[in-house]
């Protein structure tokens, strides 16, 4: 599966970063400055994994996160960030972010929570097959 990321950071460095490694990792990589240009994208396009920082100007990755919760359930996210505090923390948690990493990142971190929500999207994928399968079986009454 050649899933989509959206890096979103407003710190140029960090996004070339991310978007060149997870790009050679084989991922189809967009990446945005802000959260107004991360829905923005979110909107016009298909993401299955929204990278955000959590301290950005004009609107912080838990108001783009708590927009990706309303909008798009189905986009995992993961934050990061390079202000470590409990009410960061525990607000990523509340919304449903996947993960929380710190900077700055290790890649081999970031890896593995791309990984991790890879392999949760598959099977979701697994069951829904396996449910229109039994549904045509069933006639489609199912």
């Amino acid at each position: 599966m050649k899933a989509r990321i959206l890096v979103v950071d407003d710190d140029p460095v960090s996004r070339k970063i991310l978007s060149r490694h997870f790009s050679k990792v084989g991922f189809d990589v967009v990446s945005v400055e802000s959260g107004k240009h991360a829905l923005e994208e979110l909107a016009g396009r298909r993401y299955d994994i929204v990278i955000s920082d959590i301290v950005m100007p004009d609107m912080s990755g838990i108001d783009l996160l708590k927009s990706i919760r309303k909008e798009y359930q189905m986009v995992h996210v993961i934050m990061m960030t390079g202000v470590v505090t409990l009410d960061h923390a525990l607000s990523c948690m509340r919304l449903g972010a996947d993960t929380i990493c710190f900077k700055p990142v290790n890649l081999g971190e970031l890896d593995t929570a791309v990984e991790k929500a890879i392999d949760s999207i598959k099977r979701w994928l697994e069951i829904l097959e396996r449910m229109t399968a039994m549904k045509a079986a069933s006639g489609g009454d199912a």
